[in-house]
């Protein structure tokens, strides 16, 4: 999170604390905003129109909220959010699976599964989120999987969100179709896990997922760049039988 520092000059008039309030009393004002029992382990400081937060909650999402909470309170400059995430302790590569599983079959409802390319990763607790949502609805629906999800102690979101346009969005499906309408490869469609991901980005289309043979990945990527309008196409899937292969000796 990020803090903000407020600098002023020496010979600047002195501006009452918290606009008229005094440090006691923003506290008690932050205090009654965070009255719900997930925040009964938080403690609260203020200092002029400051406002530290520190203690424990059970999931990041109440991290997030209280700070939401308290930047909501009349007189509050700055918030500094020191609270810590407690909560079970997950192994980095369960809580990984659990997360991209839940990412995956949360966003299947309103846009093919194979529009996302979010890819997720996990240290000490701590995601990472990184690739492409199409849109910034499902942007926005994949971070509060993940904020919410126990075993979660902190996120750094670096998501790109690709742009709303009526020719992306007609790309799409015409790579969608065009990729899955192989007999090669139509049955990657069947389980939302393992789909070719598609990303479009102004016309220019990256390609992702697994495959089982290198002549499925070269099918896909050759199906993409058949597509009428598309200026380009890079091809990152992965061919599952190479990444298992241990190198010789």
């Amino acid at each position: 999170m990020k803090t903000f520092v407020m600098f002023l000059l020496a010979s600047a008039v002195a501006v009452p604390a918290a606009f008229g309030q005094g440090n006691g009393q923003l506290q008690s004002a932050v205090q009654k905003q965070l009255k719900g029992s997930q925040f009964r382990n938080v403690q609260v400081s203020a200092q002029g129109s400051d406002v530290t937060l520190t203690g424990t909650v059970n999931n990041y999402s109440d991290k997030l909220q209280a700070e939401k909470k308290t930047h909501k309170v009349h007189g509050v400059a700055a918030v500094n959010d020191q609270i810590q995430v407690g909560g079970p302790e997950i192994p980095d590569a369960k809580l990984q699976s659990e997360l991209i599983n839940k990412v995956t079959y949360g966003l299947e409802g309103y846009v093919p599964v194979a529009f996302q390319t979010i890819m997720i990763g996990v240290h000490n607790g701590v995601v990472y989120v990184g690739g492409h949502a199409a849109g910034p609805i499902a942007a926005n629906d994949a971070m509060s999987i993940i904020d919410s999800t126990p075993g979660v102690k902190g996120v750094v979101n670096q998501m790109k969100v690709d742009p709303l346009s009526q020719m992306d969005t007609q790309l799409r499906m015409a790579v969608y179709r065009a990729v899955y309408s192989s007999p090669f490869l139509a049955y990657y469609a069947m389980n939302p896990a393992r789909p070719v991901r598609i990303q479009v980005e102004n016309g220019h289309v990256t390609l992702y997922g697994a495959v089982n043979t290198q002549a499925e990945k070269n099918v896909a990527g050759i199906r993409a760049n058949s597509v009428p309008g598309v200026f380009s196409v890079k091809n990152n899937i992965e061919v599952v039988s190479q990444k298992n292969e241990k190198p010789a000796k």
